[in-house]
């Protein structure tokens, strides 16, 4: 009972933490207006609401047309390359959108490839407003090609796991292939199209590098511009608390979207979908539109960096290149090891207490990863800031030489990035719970082995996979990350991502080039690996 008891109080510390700092942005809605939300009101919130509505709506239209039909003819048909392109269509979710947007406009530019072999080349000289890519539908296209393998990834995995007596019921039926698409596929992989949509959704209304890059009025720029711009943390936390409720509101549609319906299996005989062998025109189309996404999302974007590498190698010190290294593995390091231990302690909580609110109050601490960064960070700010204040008394005793100290530390970016990703740590170690079950632990109990002896002795040995696992996603994912660390990091303490942002904003985009195909680099090797462990399909 005492280590029941235990687990539970740790539990319990975590899941307060975790979600204690949202509850600033919600009574940051109760504190009265000042001129500057007047007048943000009044002029340009609703831009802000416009803005992030277009990006959204035509980011997630396009990335369920070509992320669910690269799905669908990845697992119904069989034409060249298709094994290579399987899992290369997932390296795009390698590039972080930011590092694509500075790219493809440094690309099509007037000094860019593009125009410069057009002129060279072929003598054509056409209006560089042509080749425009900083503006809305710029920014959707951005979105769209980096951001689809995440309705591809879940819808293709959905599909190969589909019984052929669907498809060949709808054949038999005199449905075409167009036809068993449209009213077979995209029906019965509606949940898993919707939920990968959702998460790209949710990714557009994080970021802040593309939007801010390309001079585009959103939310989060909104935020950073208040903040910065205007010192006023309080109109700060009312645009945070209205982003937070078109979150609420998307969140809501999606449950909606998604519907009651669900289809299952009648049979235990369950045969997978047999793959249709293309030959000639038609093998070439799908072997040429897998690899034109292909090639906009990862081939073209790494050969202009590896080019620009090449270019200005040696122009950033080694020795400062390697401070940013140090800082990014620091940072996601010491956050990604404490997401896994929360994890296993909040998870392991969830097997050992029964209820309805030990199945609950987990699921709060995984709110974080759909809410923006920009607004995660609003939050830590406020509370940080206010717990410096109550350890005021506490500093002068200590004869600290200021009342901010855990507000301007590396502690307050790290709770940031707890918060932010715990759902992906969690996530992992719930799974390998789910896989493990009980009966090892009951069996180390009936032999009168504590809970905490079996945890350590028993549960984390046969959970080696997924710690690892969740280990290795939390620690892309921060390596990326941009609002959260431009907000929150100290002074002069920058990461592989915000120099990289930082060169390119300062139109040094060449220079940019070395940090960002170390990101990629890191990212992509990740994401060969983790498509391994999740697809055993046999050759």
């Amino acid at each position: 009972m005492a280590n029941l008891n235990s687990w539970t109080v740790l539990a319990g510390i975590i899941i307060i933490l975790l979600f204690l700092p949202n509850l600033t942005i919600i009574s940051g809605i109760f504190t009265p207006s000042n001129e500057n939300w007047e007048h943000m009101k009044e002029f340009v919130l609703t831009t802000y609401i416009k803005n992030s509505f277009i990006l959204i709506v035509f980011t997630a239209v396009l990335t369920i047309i070509i992320g669910s039909s690269l799905a669908w003819m990845i697992a119904q048909y069989q034409f060249p390359f298709r094994r290579f392109l399987k899992w290369a269509l997932i390296l795009p979710l390698s590039i972080p959108p930011f590092i694509g947007a500075y790219t493809y406009h440094g690309i099509v530019n007037y000094t860019g490839v593009v125009q410069t072999t057009l002129r060279e080349h072929f003598g054509l000289e056409l209006n560089p407003g042509y080749f425009d890519i900083m503006n809305l539908p710029g920014a959707i296209f951005i979105y769209t090609i980096f951001l689809y393998p995440y309705v591809y990834t879940i819808t293709r995995v959905f599909l190969s796991q589909q019984s052929a007596s669907l498809v060949e019921s709808a054949r038999v039926l005199g449905k075409g292939p167009w036809q068993v698409f449209f009213q077979v596929v995209i029906p019965v992989s509606r949940v898993s199209i919707i939920g990968g949509a959702s998460l790209v959704i949710l990714e557009v209304l994080n970021d802040y590098g593309v939007v801010k890059y390309y001079g585009i009025q959103t939310f989060s720029t909104a935020i950073f511009q208040t903040w910065f711009g205007l010192g006023d943390i309080d109109s700060a936390i009312k645009l945070a608390a209205s982003l937070m409720g078109f979150v609420i509101i998307i969140l809501m549609l999606e449950k909606v979207l998604r519907g009651r319906r669900q289809y299952s299996y009648s049979t235990t005989k369950v045969r997978p979908l047999p793959r249709i062998q293309l030959k000639g025109a038609k093998a070439f189309f799908a072997s040429s539109y897998g690899f034109i996404i292909l090639s906009l999302g990862f081939c073209i974007p790494v050969l202009q960096l590896m080019d620009w590498l090449i270019l200005t190698f040696g122009k950033i010190p080694m020795e400062e290149f390697l401070i940013y290294v140090k800082n990014s593995v620091l940072v996601a390091g010491i956050s990604a090891t404490c997401i896994v231990v929360f994890a296993l302690i909040v998870g392991n909580f969830g097997r050992l207490v029964h209820g309805k609110i030990s199945k609950l109050l987990p699921k709060l601490t995984i709110l974080g990863y759909s809410i923006p960064g920009a607004v995660i960070a609003v939050a830590v700010v406020t509370a940080f800031i206010a717990l410096d204040r109550f350890l005021a008394p506490l500093y002068q005793v200590l004869s600290a030489n200021s009342t901010l100290v855990l507000s301007v530390s590396l502690v307050m970016l790290i709770t940031a990035y707890i918060i932010r990703f715990f759902a992906i740590g969690y996530n992992s170690i719930e799974s390998g719970y789910d896989k493990i079950g009980t009966d090892f632990r009951d069996a180390s109990r009936s032999l009168g082995v504590g809970l905490t002896k079996t945890f350590f002795k028993v549960d984390v040995p046969m959970m080696k996979g997924a710690i690892i696992s969740g280990f290795i996603l939390v620690f892309i994912d921060i390596l990326k990350e941009i609002p959260l660390t431009l907000i929150l990091r100290p002074f002069n303490f920058d990461t592989l991502s915000t120099k990289a942002f930082q060169y390119a904003s300062d139109e040094k985009i060449m220079e940019a080039s070395q940090a960002s195909l170390l990101i990629i680099s890191l990212s992509a090797i990740a994401i060969v690996i983790f498509n391994k462990f999740l697809d055993k399909e046999p050759k």
